[in-house]
């Protein structure tokens, strides 16, 4: 059961640091076609969601898809870091042209506890860059005062979710 409530047309950004969560919560909670993720957009360009150097051409691919389904009414949940204002700009930009609501999930996870998840995925990424990312983190009034229609903390979805709600 889906914890978010997302309508069909929304569009939503999962925000947090690598290792925090994002694309697990996405895999149980979202229909894989819903879920446009940065690092398959890498992979689709470089063969391999690592290389770094494609990430440029990722989101040109990730902006695409993100376009044509929010133009098409899709509910289009974007997988990736999230962290700066200047890429939530662009969401944002996008889905208020298509007249499309938005929704921000914020992954509040420590710092402690996505460094240990990090460490324990097959993709690890360096702690200081973990660290810079999280760091990075919008509070709640940053993310209301950019525009975002909702805003969700993951810590209290994941309460939901285990409530059967």
């Amino acid at each position: 059961m889906n914890p978010l409530p997302l309508p069909a047309g929304e569009a939503c950004a999962l925000m947090g640091p690598p290792g925090s969560g994002k694309s697990t919560f996405a895999r149980q909670h979202l229909k894989p076609t819903e879920i446009v993720s940065s690092d398959f957009c890498r992979a689709l360009v470089a063969d391999d969601e690592n290389d770094q150097s494609a990430t440029g051409d990722a989101f040109e691919v990730l902006h695409l898809i993100v376009d044509k389904r929010l133009a098409r009414g899709r509910l289009t949940v974007i997988d990736a870091t999230n962290l700066r204002s200047s890429d939530r700009a662009w969401l944002l930009a996008r889905a208020r042209h298509w007249k499309r609501l938005t929704t921000a999930v914020l992954f509040d996870v420590p710092l402690a506890t996505v460094q240990a998840q990090n460490a324990g995925r097959d993709r690890v990424v360096p702690a200081h860059v973990v660290r810079e990312f999280h760091g990075l983190l919008p509070t709640v009034d940053q993310l209301h005062d950019e525009g975002w229609d909702a805003v969700h903390l993951s810590s209290t979805l994941t309460r939901r979710s285990r409530t059967g709600r």
